[in-house]
């Protein structure tokens, strides 16, 4: 699950690019995201025209395509089929860049505020887990979360045995069978399964880990170098989706109801997932996010575990094998191999009015 930087002259670059991308003449730029709460406006821009209005203000054409296997989408940004992916950052890391992609984190979206949970049908507390198994998603966010969760306990991942099980089979599991007491899941399958098993205690929660899980959209680097229009034009529109979102009023209102149609639920299910999810709605609150110590503290968090579960492959000595490059030019990692960069410049040209 989740780079994102630039340097002073790709900066320049984009601040005297034509508005009309230098290869925008020469393709159709794929955007590719799958049903999640803080996925779904990227459809609905696309349905409603806004990133077509977006993507002509800037001379680009753009396809927004809904892909039903998420690891699928992000192979298939590894491949180069897709040219943008939105993903949960760890998964930039351990995936993309891990593989030797050089990827950026030019926007980020939203963060877990509750979204991803621990839930257990017979005790209370994570300490409690310690000797017991653990029915998750491996090596996924889910993972990731357990992992935080028995840190912040004075645990760890040795003292737990754990069980694969794909996200979609891990409710009907622990609502079908008795074998399965204790599990990790996101949303929707968590409100699922919290609601289909009376008593479920929700034993940890991503809100006691703000801004850690965080869903971002990540481009190939090169793009961003060589067409930065691409780029202003997915943020301008998603900017302009948030505005309307956020709105508190009968258009906002109507949004939230076309985006739990989109996703196949109900309005009431779709707002409970956005309760115990952090959007940011304004560029500002996103640029704090991506210039802040705290982000470089999250990264930590994230490539430890990595290595820890194996994510970054055997012949990974350590957690520093990939370079993962911030806002103000620090690397964390290996300088030698920066493959994951976040990258503020779009960010803040929202903020500045300069989209």
């Amino acid at each position: 699950m989740k780079r994102l930087i630039i340097a002073l002259a790709a900066g320049a670059a984009l601040l005297t690019a034509p508005v009309a991308g230098a290869l925008a003449q020469e393709k159709t730029y794929r955007v590719g995201y799958n049903i999640y709460v803080g996925f779904m406006p990227y459809g609905w821009m696309a349905e409603t025209g806004i990133l077509d209005k977006w993507a002509e203000k800037y001379g680009v054409k753009i396809e927004m395509i809904q892909v039903n296997d998420y690891v699928g989408g992000i192979n298939q940004f590894v491949a180069g089929d897709l040219d943008a992916m939105a993903v949960a950052s760890m998964d930039g890391l351990t995936i993309p860049a891990a593989g030797g992609v050089d990827t950026t984190i030019a926007l980020v979206g939203d963060y877990s505020n509750g979204n991803d949970g621990i839930l257990s049908k017979t005790l209370d507390s994570v300490t409690a887990l310690k000797g017991e198994t653990i029915h998750l998603f491996e090596l996924t966010v889910s993972h990731y979360l357990l992992s935080r969760a028995l840190e912040e306990n004075g645990l760890s991942l040795r003292d737990v045995n754990t069980v694969n099980i794909t996200d979609a089979d891990i409710a009907p599991a622990y609502i079908g069978s008795d074998e399965v007491k204790h599990a990790v899941a996101w949303n929707p399958m968590l409100l699922a399964m919290k609601n289909g098993v009376e008593g479920s205690t929700m034993v940890f929660d991503s809100s006691s880990t703000p801004e850690e899980i965080v869903d971002v959209m990540l481009f190939h680097t090169e793009t961003v170098d060589e067409d930065p229009a691409f780029i202003k034009a997915v943020v301008g529109a998603w900017y302009e989706a948030m505005e309307i979102m956020s709105g508190g009023d009968d258009a906002a209102e109507k949004m939230i109801a076309e985006l739990a149609d989109m996703s196949g639920g109900s309005v009431e299910d779709y707002k409970a997932q956005l309760d115990s999810t952090k959007m940011y709605y304004t560029p500002a609150e996103a640029l704090e996010f991506m210039t802040s110590d705290q982000h470089k503290t999250t990264w930590d968090f994230v490539r430890k575990f990595s290595f820890e579960v194996g994510l970054f492959g055997e012949s990974a000595p350590d957690e520093n094998f990939v370079g993962i490059e911030f806002p103000d030019g620090s690397v964390l990692g290996d300088e030698n191999n920066v493959k994951l960069r976040i990258n503020s410049t779009f960010t803040k040209m929202a903020v500045d009015g300069e989209l």
